[in-house]
């Protein structure tokens, strides 16, 4: 499917077009927010600004409060430290992540993990103690208590969840994915039909341009992968997110690259010849957990789950001699060379 050294533009299977309005124009709004920016860009009649990104603005500052593991006052820090048999009641976004999350966790048998904050926080990767702050040495105890402190510890009855008891919660792999739907829900809502939406390299695009041309992105590459042709995909309903080891981590005493995604089976950094996955799918928050899921999986059990799962999934890994290879999953095959 890739041809060495020329771009590869690729459209889903089945590719409904929606014509853009007649008088439709490109809007572009940009801000922050979840420890990242967001870009939006609307085709739309010319229209006031400022209500597109209140409306944005807000949805965004929602999802924050409710599963944001850097406020100390969000919903998901509040069940981080609730003691032992309590019962926390989860807005509707925190509720509907849950249950997503907590059903690939079991499909993944655990390669997916919800419950994982303890670990993250350990190694540097969370809210305090980071990797990067001044006097960070590596990461510190390991975690214990087994069971407990994993997904398997977690009871969701209805949008109540039970605290095991030190069982803390971690959504930045599939929160942000879910705020990049929950944006685009409130746009369609508004009777914008036709954009893409950004939010830290998660994004998601509906309808098509003025020009009649889907929204065409590019996959996201690790920084040293030059040698591997451009990779351009047809966002039309779709989602694309990718999960990879070259975006944040550090070096221990012993010089090996420990990178931020961790296997929730081993409580360690990931540590295989896998370099990143990315996902398409309907939904941006089960592109973005997927993408971790696979990546956690690696270079042979990642391409087997995506296969027998009907994932389209695109995966990078490096070789033994130093390069590069590049391979889609089956339900990636499928998709049509624009």
């Amino acid at each position: 499917m890739s041809r060495s050294g020329e771009a590869v533009a690729l459209l889903p299977p089945a590719t409904p077009m929606v014509a853009a309005p007649r008088d439709a124009v490109v809007h572009t709004l940009s801000g922050q927010s979840m420890g990242s920016t967001w870009r939006l860009r609307l085709a739309a009649a010319p229209l006031a600004l400022d209500e597109v990104r209140e409306r944005v603005e807000a949805c965004l500052a929602m999802l924050v409060r409710q599963m944001s593991h850097w406020e100390p006052a969000s919903d998901l820090s509040c069940f981080n430290r609730r003691p032992a048999g309590t019962w926390q009641a989860l807005a509707p976004d925190f509720a509907s992540v849950m249950r997503s999350a907590l059903l690939l966790a079991e499909r993944s048998a655990g390669a997916f993990d919800p419950a994982l904050g303890g670990a993250i926080e350990s190694w540097g990767f969370g809210a305090t103690g980071r990797f990067d702050s001044p006097g960070f040495t590596g990461p510190g105890p390991a975690v214990d208590g087994g069971e407990t402190r994993t997904w398997r510890a977690l009871q969701l009855d209805g949008d109540r969840l039970l605290q095991s008891g030190g069982c803390r919660l971690d959504l930045s792999a599939i929160a942000k994915g879910h705020a990049v739907d929950a944006v685009a829900a409130v746009l369609r809502r508004q009777g914008w039909h036709h954009f893409l939406f950004e939010l830290g390299g998660e994004l998601r695009g509906e309808g098509l341009k003025p020009d009649g041309q889907p929204w065409w992105v590019g996959l996201e590459r690790p920084p040293d992968a030059v040698d591997l042709p451009a990779l351009r995909v047809a966002l039309i309903g779709q989602a694309v997110a990718t999960s990879g080891d070259y975006r944040q981590g550090f070096r221990d005493g012993g010089g090996r690259w420990c990178a931020h995604t961790l296997d929730p089976r081993t409580g360690r950094p990931v540590n295989h010849a896998l370099a990143s996955v990315s996902v398409l799918h309907g939904r941006c928050a089960w592109a973005d957990a997927l993408a971790t899921t696979l990546f956690v999986m690696g270079p042979h059990e990642g391409p087997r789950w995506a296969a027998e799962h009907q994932v389209a999934a695109w995966f990078v890994a490096r070789d033994e001699a130093g390069g590069w290879r590049e391979w889609p999953s089956p339900a990636m095959a499928a998709w049509r060379d624009g």
